[in-house]
């Protein structure tokens, strides 16, 4: 049987709840707020590369760079991804052309694309296509070197070599983002 209390008794111990309630939930705001501060102080600090004259910032996980009007944004910054000793037609040569683009790996690919097309408007369009005498998986367009054509192919031995203007990009599924990178830095003149 349930023990008879008075309103006073029955208000105190409604107003005791209430109070308790209130500083629990003061504590765990103001505790937020410490820690939303703090996880904020500590993954502010911005890292900064300088590479031939050229400042990298890292922000979100990409490295972003100016060259000239243009802002490019990439995985890896240059002193995390392999030099290529190749010659390579400059960015010049990419300017207000169609680029086409045939990739084993996405991930490649949309680095390029995004840097060229996206967020730089530098080629005139960009889309997938097949190269003359190859096998083609899709229903693209075929092309030739006689195109800017980037070729982006799963390889045990890495390697960015040009053919008229083919590149040809191939590597281990694992650094094709950084080649692809790698191809962006010669191609701009950061490498």
């Amino acid at each position: 049987m349930r023990r008879l209390i008075s309103k006073a008794e029955e208000e105190k111990k409604k107003r005791r709840n209430q109070i308790l309630v209130g500083v629990v939930l003061i504590f765990v705001m103001f505790f937020s707020v410490i820690g939303y501060s703090l996880g904020n102080f500590q993954t502010s600090g911005t890292s900064i590369v300088n590479y031939n004259g050229f400042k990298f910032t890292q922000e979100s996980n990409l490295w972003k760079v100016n060259v000239g009007s243009f802002q490019f944004s990439f995985r890896y910054n240059p002193n995390q991804v392999e030099k290529i000793s190749s010659t390579l037609n400059l960015l010049n040569s990419y300017q207000d052309k169609p680029l086409y683009f045939s990739s084993e790996n996405s991930e490649a690919a949309s680095e390029i694309y995004n840097n060229l097309f996206v967020q730089n408007k530098i080629v005139q369009r960009a889309q997938s296509a097949c190269l003359s005498g190859e096998k083609c998986s899709g229903n693209y367009p075929i092309k030739t070197c006689d195109d800017n054509f980037i070729i982006i192919k799963e390889s045990n031995s890495s390697n960015v070599r040009q053919d008229k203007n083919c590149v040809f990009i191939e590597g281990k599924t694992e650094n094709l983002v950084g080649l692809s990178d790698s191809f962006l830095f010669k191609i701009t003149g950061i490498q």
